[in-house]
């Protein structure tokens, strides 16, 4: 009986001693948690949501294409992206497939976003009859078919890759000619549903990424079109492109749309990121993308992937 008496007491002693070490241990590392915790909290700045190739209309799938169905898959994408605290919203182009009526049926949903909401200008967009073409950007709510805009230290540049097309404008205009000569004088093996950025916009995005360099900001920018890697969805001027955000240590994103498959690149610290096509199977397509101090982080929703950059 003693015994037993003596191993319980000892047992009593030893749990003792155990809480006690572990409350210790707990004193120590609940400071050390916190403050990673409030490290990560300054961290971070502030998040936007991204969709690509909404691509409505009313008619048939063609293969893994579901045109009709996009119109459902973005009115339960702007549900939930409402439910966050998002600085913005923007769309990378191909907001509807063909048909100007198509934009009826999408633009009130995506409207009805409760941040800020901008567009890229897509080659679908301007898939409508040459007399709607010129209307394209205004029915969309776009002040210009190219712009800026700066957030919390953060440069934002949205470009127009339909600059220089065959698809965004009539047959019979100058800006289609021109687009002629551009292909066949540099040699374009792009196919020709593809576009360049034209000069005046290249000059026009240098002076902005010189301003934002000399101001410490650090840039995103935005385009239908992919630039890198190598693929048959790039501007025809995708190389010229990339030479020139290279010059610039600010530039530290380009997010894209066009390629429904998605993909990723890096090069010289800049992350060419294309998101996967929301009109592109059953299932939807977009992101929540997260800004911090030293990286990106991208929270997928449906088919898109997570991801996190460091920049």
């Amino acid at each position: 009986m003693k015994t037993v008496l003596w191993l319980a007491v000892l047992f009593a002693v030893f749990i003792g001693c155990i809480q006690a070490e572990k409350n210790e241990f707990s004193d120590q590392i609940n400071p050390l948690i916190e403050k990673d915790e409030k490290t990560r909290n300054e961290k971070y700045k502030f998040s936007f949501g991204a969709i690509a190739d909404c691509q409505y209309c009313t008619g048939p799938n063609r293969g893994p294409r579901h045109y009709s169905t996009s119109a459902g898959k973005l009115n339960e994408c702007v549900a939930e992206l409402n439910k966050h605290d998002l600085e913005f919203v923007i769309h990378l182009g191909d907001f509807i497939d063909r048909n100007y009526a198509s934009f009826d049926k999408v633009l009130p949903i995506y409207q009805s976003l409760k941040m800020p909401a901008y567009h890229a200008l897509g080659n679908h967009d301007f898939d409508v009859a040459d007399k709607w073409k010129s209307k394209v950007p205004e029915r969309m709510g776009m002040q210009a078919r190219y712009y800026d805009f700066v957030l919390e230290g953060w440069h934002f540049i949205v470009l127009d890759g339909n600059d220089v097309s065959f698809h965004a404008y009539p047959k019979d205009s100058s800006e289609y000619r021109e687009a002629e000569v551009y292909y066949k004088e540099n040699k374009i093996r792009s196919p020709k549903w593809n576009g360049a950025v034209g000069k005046e916009q290249v000059a026009w995005m240098r002076k902005i990424l010189e301003a934002a360099q000399e101001k410490g900001e650090k840039v995103v920018l935005y385009c239908h079109f992919p630039v890198y890697p190598a693929d048959p969805h790039n501007l025809w001027n995708a190389e010229e492109i990339v030479s020139i955000l290279e010059m610039f240590s600010c530039v530290k994103a380009y997010i894209n749309g066009h390629n429904h498959k998605g993909a990723y690149g890096i090069k010289n610290g800049i992350h060419f990121l294309t998101l996967k096509g929301m009109v592109e199977t059953e299932i939807n397509a977009y992101s929540i993308i997260s800004i911090h101090h030293n990286r990106l982080i991208i929270n997928r929703h449906g088919r898109e992937t997570d991801r996190s950059l460091l920049i």
